[in-house]
């Protein structure tokens, strides 16, 4: 997968849009980062999963999802190998991490200002 195709993916989800942080671009719905490019190199990708998606991706997939190190990985901040990455499964993760925004915690929802 280029990043092209990862952000094509990531702006296909409602209300999906594009801003920038720490000289990357990350992937926002209602204010909310769930993904990011070009971190900690132009070859990654990372999706704001749960960590139990995250342990269910990296045990599933691990030559394509991989931890983030420290405190971010524990709260399930999980990096891509774009290379290893293909179109199903990519779509799949960034709709996780996209519904982990966007969903509240009794699965309403959340109400837009």
């Amino acid at each position: 997968m280029t990043p092209a195709a990862f952000r094509k993916l990531a702006l296909s989800l409602e209300g999906a849009t594009e801003g920038a942080h720490g000289g990357h671009a990350d992937f926002r719905a209602g204010g909310k980062v769930f993904a990011s490019l070009g971190y900690p190199e132009a070859a990654w990708g990372m999706v704001k999963l749960a960590p139990e998606q995250q342990q269910m991706l990296v045990l599933a997939e691990p030559n394509m999802f991989v931890s983030v190190k420290g405190t971010w990985g524990l709260r399930g901040a999980t990096s891509v190998r774009l290379a290893a990455a293909d179109t199903r499964t990519m779509r799949s993760a960034l709709t996780m991490a996209w519904q982990n925004v966007t969903t509240s915690k009794a699965g309403k929802p959340r109400r837009r200002a």
